[in-house]
């Protein structure tokens, strides 16, 4: 048997190690302005939707605030005739200034327990 020559082979169009890195650099360019164009599309797409999406908050919240002022005045005017027009309005007003301090009284509580739990963190790291 006749062992084959491996000199005798001519080498085929192979690129050069260089022109692959060039290659892959081109590769890499392409790659990133792509991406780059694709987040840029992503954040003016999450943008429109952040106006859209605080545009009805607010409005839901304005609904909020008128609802709720419909049900203070309800309150007032039936404990009116039991009441008193001031006295129904003390009486609700009265209601309205004590869950206004349980949930300020709740709020500190809450704000306290999360200082002190960042607080040993950070002692700690």
């Amino acid at each position: 048997m006749k062992e084959p020559d491996h000199l005798d082979v001519e080498p085929a169009d192979e690129a050069t190690l260089s022109d692959e890195v060039h290659g892959l650099i081109e590769q890499g360019k392409v790659l990133a302005a792509a991406e780059l164009a694709w987040q840029k599309a992503r954040a003016g797409y999450a943008g429109r939707q952040a106006a859209a999406i605080a545009l009805l908050a607010l409005f839901a919240a304005a609904l909020l605030f008128f609802a709720l002022m419909a049900l203070v005045v309800g309150a007032v005017i039936a404990l009116a005739p039991e009441l008193g027009a001031w006295g129904a309005t003390a009486a609700v007003a009265g209601a309205l200034l004590l869950v206004a301090l349980i949930a300020a009284g709740m709020a500190m509580l809450k704000a306290r327990s999360t200082a002190r739990l960042l607080a040993d963190r950070r002692d700690a790291a």
